[in-house]
């Protein structure tokens, strides 16, 4: 067991007796200062940002929160159109607050079920969203995302992932044993981290269709890598 996994099991030990949180809630509790706990992650919100291919007219962006990957996609592409997509209304409104000038159209949604399209966008990313979902939850939106990319389109995901099967199972398992404990259905999102490794995301991403997948880490030793998949 590693050293990570043994941490994190002393700390869902130590909150054994409190309920999961329903996801919407979770997030609409801490605005206030969202923003700067994801400060963390600020070398890749940049990053991410410069990845977006120069030239993208549309992008999707699920899971937005208050947007701070927007905030760096808009310093290289000002002009660029943006569908973004999260549980949350009072993160959109921060969204709209910050960038008022900018075309960004607003969608307080679930977006496993909330439609994409076909051919919309040349660019879609995910910014620490996804690592709350099963494999098969996972597999579904990456299907959707890689059919509303045109030919050639880019899928850019930032996420945490597991170090091994171990962690993947010991945290998937976890999950279920709470939501249990609490009777929590299973449609019913809540705010438990359940991350797979990269071999298995990257997995899922091929499974979905798409082709060249590339991992960048901006920091060694990071747990989050920046994955860049594109639609043949």
């Amino acid at each position: 067991m590693s050293e990570e996994l043994e941490k994190i099991k002393k700390w869902l030990k130590s909150i054994e007796d409190e309920p999961l949180e329903p996801m919407a809630d979770f997030f609409a509790a801490r605005l206030g200062d969202y923003e700067e706990h994801m400060s963390h992650w600020k070398n890749l919100y940049q990053e991410m940002g410069r990845r977006v291919p120069k030239g993208a007219g549309k992008l999707l962006d699920i899971g937005c929160g208050t947007g701070l990957e927007l905030d760096e996609i808009f310093r290289h592409h000002p002009d660029i159109s943006v569908t973004a997509i999260d549980l949350s209304p009072e993160m959109l409104a921060v969204l709209e607050q910050k960038h008022p000038d900018k075309s960004i159209h607003r969608i307080a949604a679930d977006y496993f079920l909330e439609p994409f399209g076909t051919e919309n966008y040349d660019v879609a990313v995910s910014f620490e969203t996804l690592h709350h979902y099963t494999a098969e939850k996972k597999l579904k939106v990456f299907q959707k995302i890689w059919k509303c990319l045109k030919k050639g389109g880019c899928y850019l995901e930032a996420d945490y992932v597991a170090d091994d099967d171990e962690w993947e199972q010991f945290l998937m398992e976890e999950c279920k044993r709470r939501r249990k404990k609490w009777n929590i259905p299973e449609e019913q999102y809540v705010h438990f981290d359940t991350p797979l490794t990269l071999e298995h995301e990257c997995q899922l991403l091929r499974e979905a269709g798409f082709s060249q997948i590339e991992v960048f880490y901006i920091e060694e030793g990071d747990g989050t890598p920046i994955i860049q998949a594109l639609k043949g």
